[in-house]
């Protein structure tokens, strides 16, 4: 919404411009060269616009028509299932790496607990004194 001095401000411009153009067949020689000057000049001082930085603008792999390939007509698949399971090794890759890190990590904690295990069951102790706190606070000094 522009408020009421602007709005006059524009009439104006716009009956200033009309008047120049309905007039300017008129003009002498020596004002339409003393005006061209001036415009030159003028233009020599304007201030450069601004120059606005490109607007990244994120695009997915296949998410749309590429520009040189025509499009598909309907019901028509452009990607055969060889190309398809080529777009999706990464990703199986990934959930089978993740799956082999996972049964490692679980392998080397049941082989741990199987250590504690033989240990305690080897010891000269019974079970009952690893229950009992004060004998877990004897071994924490005796380290």
């Amino acid at each position: 919404m522009s408020s009421a001095p602007d709005t006059k401000e524009l009439e104006f411009a716009l009956k200033v411009r009309r008047a120049l153009d309905e007039n300017a067949a008129n003009l002498p020689a020596s004002a339409v060269g003393k005006l061209a000057l001036a415009r030159r000049a003028a233009l020599a001082r304007k201030k450069p616009e601004a120059v606005t930085a490109p607007v990244f603008v994120p695009v997915l792999a296949h998410a749309g028509v590429n520009a040189s390939m025509p499009a598909s007509p309907p019901g028509q698949h452009r990607a055969s299932p060889l190309r398809r399971l080529a777009r999706m090794w990464p990703l199986v890759a990934l959930v089978l790496g993740v799956m082999a890190v996972a049964y490692w990590e679980d392998v080397q904690r049941s082989a741990e607990l199987a250590d504690i295990d033989a240990a305690m069951l080897s010891d000269d102790l019974p079970l009952n004194a690893y229950l009992d706190h004060g004998f877990n606070a004897y071994l924490s000094r005796a380290r």
